[in-house]
């Protein structure tokens, strides 16, 4: 009788004991997740300069470890106070990723995000913050400057032409993406022709010298109708990009009899 009540406080002591490791192990893991190696840039490079563009996509990268499985990993991308142009929109970028890749002690993160075309340019906030299973998390925090795949500078554009003569229009393009064509179109708003004039409406696409180039000088010359109506002009540069991006510029113009 004794024996068995000895080989069972030693069952019991032995319970205890391994109930207490188990309890030890699962309150030893209380390390919030580390990220190291956050880099993002633009991403058709897999750049780690600190810049991308519009229409284009962002390359995110970073490394994990965590001491508990990953349950949540989570990138946003805002800015604060950006000046929103003419047709553009506010972008409030947050997603959530769950993939089972993720779920995991010490995964590895890389995702490309799409930049939509209709935002402003500016400085953006990026945040990605990792969230284990044991409700731990960690984030990092960075700046990204989103940019026009298209400026155009300098303009040097005549502001009054004599008709039967011509006027000069230059300024300079960048396109990352390469120059698909320039587009100018000039027009009048109530302007009445007079005998002998005929109304002026001129657009011409302008291809040679442009096409497929990232940095140039557009250098023109305009010849304008002698039958051209006297008075003001408005008029339309439009830039179009191998991607579809466009940018403009718009000014007036007077011609004068």
């Amino acid at each position: 009788m004794k024996t068995n009540l000895k080989f069972l406080a030693i069952i019991l002591l032995l319970g205890f004991f391994l109930q207490s490791c188990s309890s030890d192990d699962d309150s030893a893991i209380t390390s919030a997740p580390e990220i190291t190696d956050f880099e993002y840039g633009e991403g058709s490079t897999h750049s780690t300069d600190l810049f991308a563009y519009k229409g284009s996509d962002i390359h995110i990268a970073a490394d994990i470890y965590a001491e508990a499985t990953v349950s949540s990993i989570t990138l946003s991308i805002h800015a604060h106070d950006l000046e929103l142009g003419d047709d553009e929109v506010d972008w409030d970028f947050e997603t959530v990723y769950t993939d089972s890749d993720y779920l995991v002690i010490n995964p590895g993160f890389h995702e490309h995000v799409d930049v939509p075309t209709d935002i402003p340019s500016g400085e953006y906030h990026i945040e990605l913050t990792v969230v284990d299973e044991q409700g731990n998390s960690t984030e990092v925090e960075g700046y990204l400057q989103i940019l026009d795949p298209i400026t155009l500078s300098d303009f040097s554009i005549d502001t009054t032409v004599a008709r039967g003569d011509d006027f000069h229009a230059e300024f300079l393009i960048d396109a990352v993406n390469g120059i698909l064509s320039v587009t100018v179109d000039i027009h009048a708003h109530g302007i009445t022709p007079g005998d002998g004039e005929v109304e002026w409406d001129y657009e011409e696409e302008f291809l040679e010298g442009y096409h497929e180039e990232t940095s140039i000088e557009f250098h023109e010359h305009i010849d304008v109708p002698l039958t051209a109506p006297a008075g003001e002009y408005h008029m339309i540069f439009t830039v179009e990009d191998e991607n579809g991006n466009t940018s403009e510029y718009e000014t007036q113009i007077d011609i004068t009899a």
